[in-house]
């Protein structure tokens, strides 16, 4: 059902990319600054600080993407013993880990000035802090054990447990009463968030995505050396 790649083609195609990819950020990460600081309007209660959210919002949903892709990865490579999916979600983690703090931070520099706190024990904010904990933990387990299958077996048990966490994250705001504000914008319904705000907001998403891109490729790259390096012909 699944076919097995050899490290060299996998390696040509991957290791020409993030040339590519980051000229294409860079592009897009000037857009997206230009109308997320310049070009978007300062919002009537929280002035110039809602600017915050261009950061702090795209970099929550690159986390919790990541997570999910890196969970559907693992449960569907430990099912069909596909060794490349594993490798795909380990060189996710660290950007995935990486935005999850960068959401932790932006939010609690927006705390300050919205709620007066840097910090509350609210359960959105909660719930990413257990998240980052579990990408922790994921990562610690690829550096802990060194027999694959074991590894392998870990790793999954984690993130299909770290899953859980997701749905509790994105409903955490409509299941109880926290500090934090619900979701602006709905695929189901209308959203509240006026398409001045929306524009940039999407804008800052896809340069957050493609800087995740650009992480994981290089991190992929460097796991395919490795597997060539020891003599490996297939993944």
């Amino acid at each position: 059902m699944f076919k097995y790649f050899q490290p060299n083609k996998i390696f040509s195609i991957t290791s020409k990319a993030p040339r590519y990819i980051l000229l294409l950020f860079i592009i897009v990460l000037s857009v997206g600054l230009t109308e997320a600081l310049i070009l978007s309007p300062e919002d009537y209660k929280q002035s110039h600080t809602v600017r915050i959210m261009y950061v702090h919002v795209p970099a929550a949903w690159i986390s919790l993407g990541i997570f999910s892709v890196i969970t559907f990865l693992s449960t569907i490579g430990y099912i069909f013993k596909i060794r490349n999916f594993f490798l795909i979600s380990k060189s996710l983690a660290p950007s995935g880990l990486v935005f999850n703090v960068i959401a932790l931070v932006t939010g609690s520099i927006w705390g300050k000035p919205t709620w007066g706190t840097w910090w509350a024990w609210d359960a959105r904010i909660t719930s990413m802090l257990i998240l980052a904990i579990f990408y922790i933990i994921y990562l610690l387990a690829w550096r802990i054990y060194e027999n694959e299958d074991r590894v392998f077996k870990i790793t999954s048990i984690i993130t299909i447990l770290g899953i859980i966490n997701v749905p509790i994250i994105k409903y955490s705001v409509d299941w109880w009463s926290t500090l934090h504000q619900p979701a602006s914008i709905n695929l189901l319904s209308k959203s509240s968030i006026h398409v001045s705000m929306l524009f940039p907001l999407i804008i800052m998403t896809a340069a957050f995505a493609l800087f995740s891109l650009l992480i994981f490729l290089m991190k992929y790259n460097t796991e395919l050396i490795k597997i060539k390096n020891k003599g490996l012909d297939r993944l």
